[in-house]
């Protein structure tokens, strides 16, 4: 059988995406939000020496087949039901590796903040860095604030947006997420180029707080 074109792959992963995902509604997970993660996951890729884009690219596009809701109860295993599927999926598209598929289940298993399941391949380690890249700079900023508007939620506590002298509580205020959890991520990527990425990206929603705070006080 011949092998699958990685264009043709990440069209065929798209497709499927798309079919998982009709009906939903989602800002902050659509199309634009999986390229992007592949790109940051190429990029990755090639600061870290390589990977295999034939296990990359489906992992990248299928890493949130399953899209629950934050306030799901089963939102902790998003991940691995998102491997199932991809796994599914993969086993009956012609001209795919049938070997290649646990690689791809498990880097997509892997790549959540919740699952608390640990990378064991390069390319899970770089799923996982591209993903939570999605959650820093200009584009982390943007889809904070987005979720905590699906969640009921508000931009920040007007009288103590630092939560100097109060409990932090992200659920409430949006800002309070940067400290709670976005800054953490940028400190926990796997991979040196990752790190490089983040740090620049954590770099610039310090300088947004700081820019937002001026405008408020």
């Amino acid at each position: 059988m011949n092998a699958l074109p990685l264009a043709a792959l990440q069209s065929a992963c798209e497709a499927e995406l798309n079919r998982l995902w009709a009906g939903q509604d989602d800002g902050a997970h659509d199309l634009g939000h999986v390229r992007r993660v592949l790109a940051n996951a190429r990029r990755i890729a090639l600061g870290e020496g390589g990977a295999d884009e034939e296990v990359l690219v489906p992992a990248a596009i299928l890493h949130d087949a399953v899209n629950l809701p934050k306030s799901d109860p089963d939102r902790a295993r998003a991940s691995t039901l998102s491997a199932e599927a991809a796994a599914r999926f993969l086993a009956g598209l012609p001209g795919y590796p049938a070997a290649k598929i646990p690689a791809v289940a498990h880097a997509i298993a892997a790549h959540s903040f919740s699952a608390g399941i640990a990378p064991e391949t390069p390319e899970a380690e770089i799923l996982q860095d591209a993903d939570r890249l999605e959650a820093l700079g200009a584009i982390g900023i943007a889809r904070m604030f987005h979720v905590a508007g699906q969640m009921g939620g508000g931009l920040f506590d007007p009288d103590d947006p630092m939560a100097l002298h109060r409990p932090r509580d992200d659920r409430r205020f949006a800002l309070d997420h940067l400290e709670t959890k976005l800054f953490p991520v940028a400190e926990a990527m796997r991979t040196a180029t990752g790190r490089t990425m983040a740090a620049e990206r954590a770099d610039w929603m310090a300088s947004f707080r700081t820019r937002l705070l001026h405008e408020v006080e």
